[in-house]
């Protein structure tokens, strides 16, 4: 009988021991309207989240969880995570404990072992203000109908905070070099006269693939730019590509092999792509025939000619893919692979200025050149210029291009009435070719 006993008391010991998990890591990412926080756990882990107020802070109770060493803490510019806090519990469990800068809702879920972690155990506490995005700029956009405006083009840095895309020979991740990419991108672009870049994604924090496009429809982009760093398993592969979207198959193996690792990056952040196109889905069925493709590959082919000016392109033309960052059906998009970072002379080239800076100023030759033809309407850009001419009043000169004399007057920062023979003056319209 004792003998039995033991074997049982031995059986459940090793049960118990068994079904134990260990936090080996803590990982936080601040992003302008949310935290998250990702614990490496040894295997998947029962717990529960509860909230406590004054002061306020998420509390995780771990059944049969010890950790490892003492967490990781967040930055100052974290906008909502105090403090991380930790105690056994009941002997075998373990309480974590979020101080809060102010009140949070929050969530969590499990992921998987993937290529790049094991198992993980996310928490994320997302802000209550509201609408993050609508800034100033934005305020300013929408106070005058009737002020032209620059052409917005929305910048977004690939990947970022859990998932860091590929990474170089030398351990350079591709998602901090996309994002000194297009900081440099935004200063080029904001000096272009008529034209304003605005960010996505500003900083090391994930970003679900559907949340960048809704920001830059947020930010009213005229364009989408999506800017990565390609890799593949042959570190002898080099060059630059444009891609635009495609519903009906890529224009490469290649191409179909990149989208399936980029379009990866929800389920490595934990948000899976089911589900979430079933609206959009039906009308990306003719996507391929609308005028957002039409502009899409028309823009992509003068970034890749401006590409090419600078280095060797991996395709000379602009190639398909499924990318689901690209499925904005109302907002022109393409997506730039940089360079393989997977090729130790490219990645190199990647963590240069210079060679970003030059990378930058290609891309904007490209966008010059399109939206010298084909600008939005009610754009600076879509102006066009007329000398005036003896016996010509700017009344009847708006009466000509069909706009009212106010609106001349605010263009053209012209007081009153009163215009001279030989000036040159701005017409507002729907393109510069009409």
């Amino acid at each position: 009988m004792r003998l039995c006993l033991f074997n049982i008391f031995v059986f459940l010991s090793s049960s118990v021991l068994a079904e134990s998990v260990t936090i080996d890591n803590v990982r936080v990412w601040a992003a302008p309207d949310s935290t998250r926080v990702v614990f490496d756990v040894s295997g998947p882990v029962e717990h529960n989240l509860s909230m406590l107020t004054a002061p306020y802070r998420t509390v995780i109770d771990l059944k049969q969880t010890s950790m490892s060493k003492k967490p990781a803490q967040p930055g100052n510019e974290d906008k909502y995570l105090q403090a991380i806090r930790s105690g056994a519990r009941n002997d075998n469990d373990l309480r974590i404990v979020l101080d809060l800068k102010k009140f949070v809702k929050h969530k969590s879920f499990q992921l998987k072992p993937n290529s790049q972690y094991g198992h993980r155990l996310v928490i994320d506490l997302i802000g209550t203000e509201g609408d993050e995005i609508k800034t100033t700029e934005i305020k300013e956009e929408l106070t005058a109908a009737n002020r032209l405006r620059d052409v917005i083009i929305a910048i977004d840095a690939g990947h970022g905070g859990e998932d860091p895309g590929a990474r170089g020979p030398s351990g350079v991740y591709e998602k901090n070099v996309v994002l000194e990419i297009s900081k440099q991108l935004v200063d080029v672009i904001n000096k272009e006269r008529g034209m304003r870049a605005v960010m996505i994604r500003k900083g090391d924090y994930y970003m679900p693939l559907r949340k960048r496009i809704d920001t830059a429809r947020e930010y009213k982009a005229d364009l989408f730019m999506s800017v990565h760093a390609d890799a593949f398993r042959d570190s002898r592969v080099h060059g630059s590509s444009v891609y635009v979207l495609s519903k009906r198959g890529a224009s490469s193996e290649a191409a179909k092999w990149l989208a399936e690792s980029e379009n990866a990056s929800d389920l490595i952040g934990g948000v899976s792509l089911d589900n979430k196109d079933d609206v959009l889905a039906s009308v990306l069925l003719d996507l391929s025939q609308t005028a957002s493709l039409e502009a899409s590959i028309d823009i992509a082919d003068r970034v890749l000619k401006g590409l090419k000016s600078i280095g060797k392109v991996h395709k000379h033309s602009v190639q398909s893919a499924g990318f689901a960052v690209l499925k904005s059906p109302d907002i022109p998009s393409i997506l730039i692979e940089t360079a393989f970072i997977s090729n130790p002379q490219e990645e190199r080239k990647l963590t240069s200025k210079k060679h970003r800076t030059d990378m930058a100023n290609a891309i904007v030759v490209g966008l010059r050149g399109y939206f010298r033809d084909f600008a939005p309407e009610g754009t600076l850009l879509a102006s066009r210029k007329h000398i005036i001419e003896r016996g010509e009043t700017l009344s009847t000169i708006a009466q000509h291009y069909r706009v009212s004399a106010d609106t001349l007057r605010r263009y053209n920062d012209i007081k009153g009435d009163l215009v001279r023979v030989g000036q040159t003056i701005n017409i507002p319209g729907s393109s510069s070719g009409t």
